[in-house]
């Protein structure tokens, strides 16, 4: 085998369509285009959605409810292995877990999740943490304040 035999695929290689070369090729005068029209001209074409001038099917719908995810506090997220990057006895703080790298903006608050294994007592400071992550803490003998 050679470079100079390579070749691809049969059927995976296609002619590309050749617009306007006359009228034998079967795209030549209006190049698959039509007759006039919106959608002939350059740069002619219509928005997602547009319905003619007609009420767009989303408008006609009635509206029912109230959705609350613009007020919604987005957490942070942060497992117990991770904490095992800090040393023993550390503070972990929000500014602290930022300047690690474990957390990322944008957030509103951070929340402490059990997943994984706390081998250290640290004194962790966070809004809000689950019931086994707390367990897990206390259990590696450090503490958590929740704000």
């Amino acid at each position: 085998m050679n470079l100079s035999n390579l070749k691809p695929r049969p059927g995976s290689k296609h002619r590309v369509k050749r617009l306007g070369c006359g009228e034998s090729s079967g795209h030549g005068k209006t190049s698959g285009k039509g007759h006039k029209g919106q959608k002939a001209r350059s740069g002619g074409s219509i928005r997602l959605g547009f319905e003619g001038g007609q009420m767009p099917l989303i408008r006609r719908i009635p509206k029912r409810g109230f959705s609350n995810d613009a007020f919604r506090f987005k957490f942070a997220i942060v497992n117990l292995d991770s904490l095992n990057a800090f040393e023993e006895g550390a503070t972990v703080d929000e500014a602290v877990l930022l300047a690690a790298g474990l957390i990322r903006r944008p957030y509103d608050k951070v929340k402490i999740l059990g997943s994984g294994e706390l081998k250290k007592p640290l004194s962790v400071t966070a809004d809000k943490a689950s019931e086994t992550a707390k367990a897990a803490i206390e259990k590696a003998g450090g503490t958590l304040t929740l704000k």
